[in-house]
């Protein structure tokens, strides 16, 4: 038998802050794997330690709110950083609480990031010859759904 013993896991370092403007909640009604639904990306910014630059409108997150209670998140968007290269992000996620703490969240009231569990992992992807390196990356993100904003911390796994 293996040795169980767990290397050091990365440090994450930060990344980028993505504050994204979010369209109304969408439902396309209840289906097989619960109720399907979408909000459109109207656009935003981004800024991190090395780059800064927008969230470009089009983007969508589409979403699958299961009979657990969570809500299975699916979104990509592209950014446009301040080169004028851009990067597609790939955000895949959960996000669930307690079903009170959902419920204000769900009427737009202001609910503590803490109070909640909203977590992504992101994939990014670019042609932009000075940002190879982030096709290289893996990240994961720590959102706040607010009315009409999202905001996502994402730190690079190193």
């Amino acid at each position: 038998m293996q040795d169980m013993t767990f290397p050091d896991f990365p440090t994450p370092t930060p990344l980028c802050r993505i504050v994204c403007d979010v369209g109304p909640l969408v439902s396309l009604g209840h289906a097989p794997l619960g109720e399907r639904r979408f909000v459109q990306l109207l656009g935003g910014r981004v800024q991190g330690p090395h780059f800064e630059g927008v969230v470009m409108q089009g983007g969508v997150d589409w979403q699958i709110a299961r009979a657990d209670g969570v809500l299975e998140i699916d979104a990509r968007y592209v950014l446009e950083l301040g080169d004028g290269a851009r990067v597609e992000v790939e955000s895949r996620g959960l996000r669930h609480g307690a079903p009170e703490v959902m419920q204000r969240l769900a009427a737009g009231d202001a609910v503590a990031p803490h109070e909640y569990f909203f977590r992504t992992a992101i994939r990014l992807t670019t042609g932009a010859p000075a940002w190879q390196h982030l096709n290289r990356t893996l990240a994961v993100g720590m959102g706040s759904r607010y009315a009409t904003q999202v905001v996502i911390d994402v730190f690079q796994i190193n």
